[in-house]
């Protein structure tokens, strides 16, 4: 008999945390942290030690730098004045398994 988590995703027997990586490879996650916060990504890869994820990060049009910035095109900061352009970019980063507790991850609400 299958277990399930309270977000409706499989749980396997012990809870392991790496098989539950692999569950959820390439899916935008929310990943459940010691501390009581939440980190936000896509699980790229996974290893016997820990788990690679593509994190995001809201960046401000001035700090990316005139070759990043669209020439003359002002989208929708110009035209009608919606405010400053904001982007976000993934950063690789890496997380050990002994940082997260149960429920480990769970697919991002946009899945469901």
């Amino acid at each position: 008999m299958m277990n399930y988590n309270p977000y409706g995703m499989p749980m396997s027997q012990g809870h392991d945390i790496k098989h539950t990586c692999h569950n959820l490879k390439n899916y935008y996650v929310i990943g459940q942290m010691h501390d009581g916060s939440q980190m936000e990504g896509i699980i790229e890869d996974m290893d016997d030690e820990g788990v690679t994820m593509l994190v995001p990060e809201e960046v401000e049009e001035a700090e990316m730098g005139p070759e990043r910035q669209f020439g003359g095109y002002a989208g929708f900061g110009g035209y009608g004045g919606y405010g400053r352009r904001r982007f976000r970019r993934f950063r690789r980063r890496r997380f050990p398994y002994n940082f997260f507790v149960f429920p480990f991850f769970f697919p991002f609400p946009f899945y469901y």
